[in-house]
């Protein structure tokens, strides 16, 4: 198992106390660790307010709990049906951060006055605005549309040979978000409203690695460069959509691990985060900041194979992007152990190795961290939310809540 760059490991003890009532598999969220997490969030933003990235939560309850805290304002959500459900929940500032082609439910926004004024989608192409268009009640009618345009903050090198940065929008230089800034300005039934830029590069990779010091050099000069030379392109291009729509309401920018980096740019007015409330296994390997592991989920004991070996039901939810072991699930509770390279994590069983296995018995819980954060919540339709060695409340996911948007 690898080393964790996070504050301590968990007490399995208080986890076990709390969910000794409870059959496993079954998922939870330290409440003291979330909100630590939350706070350190505010600490590292610097005044600027944080939008909740919810494709990182997956759980109203918990989008309700940390927007009601001083400092965190939005919501930055992940497809338009989960944009008008939770509008219609009653969550007033909805940022959609993706284009989408749901035609049914642009329809649905261009119906209804509350829900317009409530979401702002993604645009980075005249296409999008005219599906948009052909969606409304009687044409062109309906209600206005508030629109956010995307930069691309990926960086290049060698005349764009080499790239750091997904492949997101197709809008790089300030002068292509200008052209469809005056697009949306006359274009009737839009309003632009707003400006995102994420630098994926630089808040979703770890800058220390455990066992490749090289590679974390690497990593951080790549960074400080990419920082350097987005802030000024990111600054153009706000001067240069500003000149089209004067009453821009927001520039957003960042993510959990680059929260402090973008709070301090002039151009940014707020920054998004989520997964550093849960703090999954892909932000330990960050200087700048560590965690509190929030979200876990536990898998029970079924097998005792042999010495040093034990095997628990389930546990393969790999994490979405490039395949590989950093995209699977940690064993995290007892400390020690770690996966057979024959099986890995999978769908029905998971054998797992280590001395720490001696010390469980059949029907024991071992806890698990997510490679990613809010994945964790499609497999569980349930959170146990923990607070000291009790569970306080149970809450549903959006699974939970019958809402499988992707």
């Amino acid at each position: 198992m690898s080393q964790l760059r996070v504050d301590a490991y968990g007490d399995k003890a208080a986890y076990d106390r709390a969910t000794a009532h409870l059959d496993a598999p079954l998922a939870v969220v330290d409440l003291r660790a979330f909100d630590a997490n939350a706070a350190d969030l505010v600490r590292r933003a610097k005044g600027k307010p944080i939008r909740v990235a919810s494709k990182s939560v997956r759980c109203r309850a918990l989008l309700e709990r940390v927007l009601a805290r001083e400092g965190f304002a939005g919501i930055m959500s992940f497809t338009l049906a989960e944009s008008l459900w939770l509008a219609r929940s009653g969550f007033a500032d909805v940022l959609l951060a993706y284009p989408s082609a749901d035609r049914a439910g642009f329809a649905e926004l261009t119906a209804d006055p509350k829900l317009a004024a409530a979401v702002t989608v993604m645009v980075d192409d005249p296409a999008q605005l005219a599906l948009i268009d052909a969606a409304r009640p009687a044409g062109r009618g309906g209600e206005e549309v508030r629109v956010c345009l995307e930069l691309d903050t990926s960086y290049r090198l060698l005349g764009g040979k080499v790239r750091f940065g997904a492949r997101r929008s197709p809008l790089r230089e300030p002068s292509q978000l200008a052209a469809l800034a005056r697009t949306v300005a006359h274009r009737p039934g839009f309003r632009l409203v707003g400006l995102m830029a994420y630098e994926g590069h630089v808040a979703g990779v770890g800058d220390e690695v455990d066992g490749k010091p090289v590679f974390s050099r690497t990593v951080r000069m790549m960074q400080a460069a990419a920082r350097k030379e987005l802030a000024q392109r990111r600054w153009d291009a706000v001067r240069a959509v500003r000149a089209v729509a004067p009453r821009l309401e927001f520039v957003n920018g960042g993510g959990t691990g680059s929260v402090q980096h973008t709070a301090a740019e002039a151009a940014v007015t707020e920054v998004a985060a989520g997964s550093g409330l849960y703090v999954p296994r892909l932000f330990d390997n960050f200087r700048s900041f560590s965690g509190r592991p929030a979200a876990l989920f536990a898998q029970p004991v079924v097998r005792r194979p042999g010495r040093g070996v034990v095997t628990v039901l389930g546990g393969g939810y790999p994490a979405s992007g490039v395949a590989g072991a950093d995209r699977l699930p940690v064993p995290y509770l007892p400390a020690g152990l770690r996966y057979d390279p024959q099986e890995g994590p999978g769908e029905v069983q998971t054998p797992l190795l280590g001395a720490a296995a001696d010390g469980l018995a059949i029907g024991d819980k071992v806890w698990f961290r997510h490679a990613k954060a809010g994945e964790l919540c499609e497999r569980f339709d349930a959170l146990r939310l923990i607070d000291g060695d009790r569970v306080v409340d149970t809450v549903p996911t959006y699974r939970g809540e019958g809402r499988t948007f992707l």
